[in-house]
């Protein structure tokens, strides 16, 4: 018995150590947009804004980009995540349940395709998007990123386990197969495909690197590419930064605040446990 609580307290230390030196980053950032720009770069390092103060966030709102920055975000997001979604299960539905030629390639392509680091995909994508003249444009931002492998294989694996006798009585009833599909299998595995949802909005609205490489005017980059931006000739503007970094992670903290209970769900089903 003392033996297994000496073991959860070193647990219990580690674990909120763990989220110290997780929240010291946040929590700095969070300060440093409340200080004046002169105590940003004070030695030694004032570590509480005193006083508190909002100009940062005054200035930033002010700038006229900001706004359609935060518009190009949740133009090319919503888009992605709906289109991420709906195609993962399309293709997971097919890949689970259809019979056709080189189904099993195609599923090992797509595990082939699950190793490939998306950086290595970096020029040929911009050279396509090049010769569809779609850079600097929502499309060239969206296109690149409408597949998720991740999303079809995890989805595959749940509509595998859905018995086949659900799927032949509907099919007795004359349901067509999109039919089946949502009525049947989206149903089933609601809590995978909104965990599905909410990682695929938050790594659409973070995404920077490939943003930042097809947009080549200021009035396309989306949020994340729009805080490279906070700068003068005099110099990168530290409480400004991070006042858009804040006003940026924002939306994706009321999101994961408003969901975040599918969320867990979708995490413990795909550990194998039921919520």
């Amino acid at each position: 018995m003392n033996r297994h609580r000496t073991l959860r307290i070193i647990l219990n230390v580690i674990t909120v150590c763990m989220l110290v030196v997780w929240l010291l980053p946040v929590l700095w950032g969070l300060t440093t947009s409340l200080k004046q720009e002169t105590q940003t770069l004070a030695v030694p390092p004032v570590w509480l804004p005193n006083p508190v103060s909002l100009h940062a966030y005054a200035a930033v709102l002010a700038i006229g980009q900001l706004s359609q920055w935060y518009l190009n975000s949740v133009v090319t997001t919503v888009i992605i995540t709906v289109s991420v979604v709906l195609l993962s299960m399309l293709a997971a539905y097919a890949l689970s349940q259809l019979k056709f030629p080189g189904k099993n390639l195609l599923y090992w392509l797509f595990l082939a395709a699950f190793m490939v680091p998306p950086e290595a995909l970096i020029i040929p994508l911009f050279l396509q998007m090049n010769s569809l003249n779609m850079v600097n444009t929502y499309g060239g931002i969206i296109l690149p990123q409408l597949v998720s492998v991740l999303g079809i294989i995890i989805l595959k694996q749940f509509y595998d386990q859905v018995p086949h006798a659900y799927r032949d009585s509907m099919n007795l009833d004359g349901a067509g197969e999109f039919r089946i599909l949502f009525n049947l299998y989206v149903p089933l595995n609601w809590s995978i495909t909104w965990a599905i949802v909410i990682v695929t909005f938050i790594g659409g609205w973070n995404n920077f690197f490939w943003p930042f490489i097809v947009a080549t005017s200021t009035d396309m980059m989306t949020i994340p590419v729009g805080i490279t931006q906070v700068q003068s000739a005099y110099g990168v503007y530290y409480a400004q930064q991070m006042a858009v970094a804040v006003l940026a992670a924002l939306p994706i903290v009321v999101v994961y605040l408003i969901f975040q209970r599918r969320v867990t769900l979708g995490v413990m089903a795909t550990s194998g446990l039921k919520g």
